[in-house]
């Protein structure tokens, strides 16, 4: 058949429904709308409640859309024929409730339904981030969540360095940093992001430079100060998510309270010697925190920092690697996270191992969040 002809078998094949028809669908029987034209077309504006997945990559992509193939599916062009040839794709795949959205998009504006123009990647994010362009979980709207994502490092150091460089070059467009040390040559063994020629200089500034020298439309907020629990919730409160790379108990446990109260993501690293961890802390009602581990603060001679007891230069490259991989399935919202659980590091004897972290009873995480109070933590030690 030529293609004028397959098209007027599928209009008797394939039902059309009006624009108006596609809203109450959306409403009462759990439809989808899928809009199949192309990045160009939709740049003006597409349904407000319409997922965008281009014609080209509709058989590819559309089961992380819709895995259910009893789901209705409506499916719009600009005028009501690519749709038709797009919903006989999806008949054939095995979905059993596909319409045409008869007019299209056009028959959308005409109708005065509700519209949006979407957020669009530039020419040179699309270069930049092509193949996170291709991995269908992340993909351009998972690229744009991770362009206004907001994150919190704490500690410019061993940690730090490499979860900074990672989400740069990943494109996460926000990073705080919160480090008021400046750059010593003891550093220099573990912490990448710095280098000789910024000896001397504040860590927060020495981590800018290197961090737009990668990627120069990442905006950097520097929090040049030592978190204490006069500032935690101010600095921690505009922020998405925090990525904890302290090398001290007092800093963890005070960010831990201060996530909890927020009820922000923790994703927490620790290294000694030639081990290391990562889990996140999720700040949920079901979800273990830091204090169900620790619940008191350990005497100093129990909890050496890396200038007393030494570390594999490497190894904060690892652990601080994993958390960035954590950050980044968390702003996107796909995977498994470490809730619950804490990976465990041998690098010496090149083991993992996971551990469950068990919700303590009475933890500060049980509490009601209006209750948390941030105070000194040595008043926390033998409290809780």
């Amino acid at each position: 058949m030529s293609y004028e002809q397959r098209a007027v078998h599928l209009r008797a094949a394939i039902p059309e429904i009006p624009a108006e028809q596609v809203l109450d669908m959306l409403r009462h029987d759990d439809a989808v709308l899928i809009d199949v034209r192309d990045a160009e077309e939709v740049k003006g504006g597409l349904p407000e409640p319409a997922q965008h997945l281009a014609r080209g990559q509709l058989e590819l992509n559309i089961h992380h859309l819709v895995d259910d193939v009893h789901r209705p599916i409506a499916v719009m062009c600009a005028s009501g024929l690519r749709s038709l040839f797009a919903a006989e794709s999806l008949i054939n795949l095995g979905y059993t409730k596909v319409f045409s959205v008869r007019g299209g998009f056009k028959q959308w504006k005409d109708a005065g339904l509700p519209t949006r123009v979407p957020q669009q990647l530039s020419v040179f994010d699309r270069e930049r981030y092509s193949r996170h362009l291709l991995i269908p979980e992340v993909g351009e709207k998972g690229q744009l969540r991770l362009k206004s994502s907001r994150v919190l490092l704490l500690g410019a150091g061993g940690l730090g360095s490499p979860v900074a460089l990672y989400l740069a070059a990943a494109g996460v467009g926000t990073l705080g940093i919160v480090d008021p040390d400046v750059v010593e040559s003891s550093n220099l063994q573990r912490q990448v992001i710095h280098g000789e020629d910024q000896l001397g200089k504040l860590k927060v500034d020495s981590a800018e430079a290197a961090i737009h020298r990668l990627n120069s439309q990442i905006k950097v907020i520097k929090h040049p100060v030592l978190l204490d629990e006069s500032n935690a919730l101010s600095l921690l409160q505009d922020y998405d998510l925090v990525v904890d790379g302290s090398d001290n108990f007092k800093a963890r446990y005070l960010v831990n309270d201060a996530c909890v109260k927020l009820g922000i993501p923790n994703v927490h690293g620790a290294i000694y010697r030639f081990e290391g961890y990562v889990t996140t802390f999720a700040a949920s009602d079901e979800a273990p925190c830091y204090r169900c581990m620790y619940p008191e603060l350990p005497p100093p001679e129990m909890a050496p920092s890396c200038a007393e007891a030494g570390v594999l230069g490497v190894l904060p490259g690892v652990i601080g690697l994993l958390q960035a991989v954590e950050v980044i399935k968390l702003l996107l919202g796909i995977g498994r996270n470490l809730s619950g659980k804490m990976l465990r590091v041998d690098a010496l004897n090149n083991e993992f191992s996971m551990l469950d972290i068990d919700k303590a009873e009475q933890c500060l995480c049980s509490h009601h969040r209006d209750e948390i109070q941030i105070k000194p933590i040595e008043a926390f030690a033998c409290a809780i």
